[in-house]
């Protein structure tokens, strides 16, 4: 099995645990994670002013392939939301068949990919007018390729369940054992 390639752009405002977290418990796995900043910089700083320094800029790798995206939720959202470069890369990632994990208030980027169409998903209560279809009762949902969680306080589970589809429900559960989740 190749190694799981994962992209987690950041943009400023993203939410730190949502980022971190996931990338913590990826890379425990075994994953190859890259961070991407939005911006022209690698230095990016989140909601709460801790400054990551990413491994990328977003333009520098838009062009390459990952088996998973991820967005972060967050003040930030907006930005990936309105960056037509995240809209075409999630549309590319979708035809694909890639998988794509969003968090927070990170499913709203996808409404107009048409990637949350007929699916179930869920995200946090702050988004939910925009999206009325979202479960309220889960902290994480899988959908086909698509996994979803509802804020900072889910983002371990978040984490474990891409290692789970990424890698296997064993590898995920070795994670989890090895930092007593």
């Amino acid at each position: 099995m190749p190694t799981p390639t994962v992209l987690v752009v950041l943009a400023e405002g993203f939410e730190e645990a949502e980022a971190v977290t996931p990338v913590d418990i990826l890379r425990r796995a075994g994953a190859l994670v890259t961070l991407a900043a939005l911006t022209d910089g690698i230095h990016v700083t989140g909601r709460s002013g801790l400054t990551i320094h990413a491994d990328t800029t977003l333009a520098a790798v838009e062009a390459s392939r990952f088996d998973c995206i991820l967005l972060p939720g967050g003040p930030g959202v907006s930005r990936l939301r309105n960056d037509p470069r995240v809209i075409g890369l999630l549309k590319r990632q979708h035809a694909d068949n890639g998988w794509i994990a969003a968090i927070c208030a990170a499913p709203v980027v996808l409404l107009s990919t048409g990637i949350l169409d007929g699916r179930r998903y869920t995200a946090h209560f702050s988004v939910l007018p925009e999206l009325p279809n979202a479960i309220e009762n889960e902290r994480a949902v899988v959908d086909g390729k698509l996994i979803t969680s509802r804020g900072a306080g889910t983002a371990l589970d978040f984490g474990l369940l891409i290692a789970r589809n990424l890698f296997t429900p064993e590898k995920a559960d070795e994670v989890a054992r090895s930092i007593c989740a």
